[in-house]
């Protein structure tokens, strides 16, 4: 699904905005952030090259998290009290509590692991969601978000420039 979403956005938006704008906004949706990014820089889609692919794609997934970490409490909190918006605000937060465990039992190598291994409901937007909703120090959370979106990084341009490169290049 986030492959087809992403291939729809690269469409939707192509030669409208430059590949690197592009990149940059699906780098800070939840869900999509850098490996979405990744997957639309690669020569399959925008063949934007990778080294300005990269720092383009990190910044737009950092940009939201120290948002997310400080603001989204008090976010959820508010948007508890709107009757359009309980069952989004119950979502989010049903979606942080299925996920903190790995986070809770392992701490910050915990939060690394979990933004940084590729897998669908992991990433930087959860990962600062769950650091928040379980009240972990900015201090220790921040970092440990960089070292996953890190991690994510070598593995993403490993398989959309390396694998994708490989049989679209």
């Amino acid at each position: 699904m986030t492959d087809s979403f992403v291939q729809w956005l690269a469409a939707a938006l192509g030669g409208k905005v430059s590949g690197e704008i592009i990149i940059f906004l699906i780098s800070m949706v939840p869900i999509l952030e850098l490996r979405g990014g990744l997957l639309a820089a690669s020569p399959a889609l925008l063949d934007v090259p990778i080294l300005r692919a990269i720092p383009i794609c990190i910044i737009g997934n950092i940009l939201p998290i120290p948002f997310i970490l400080l603001l989204i409490e008090k976010v959820l909190d508010f948007m508890e009290r709107l009757p359009g918006l309980q069952k989004i605000a119950l979502w989010i937060r049903n979606k942080a509590e299925k996920n903190k465990g790995q986070v809770e039992k392992y701490g910050f190598w915990g939060l690394v692991i979990f933004v940084g291994i590729p897998l669908p409901g992991t990433g930087a937007w959860t990962g600062a969601l769950v650091a928040s909703l379980l009240h972990m120090d900015i201090r220790k959370s921040f970092p440990a978000i960089l070292v996953g979106i890190a991690i994510a990084t070598v593995i993403m341009s490993l398989l959309s420039y390396g694998l994708l490169g490989a049989l679209f290049g």
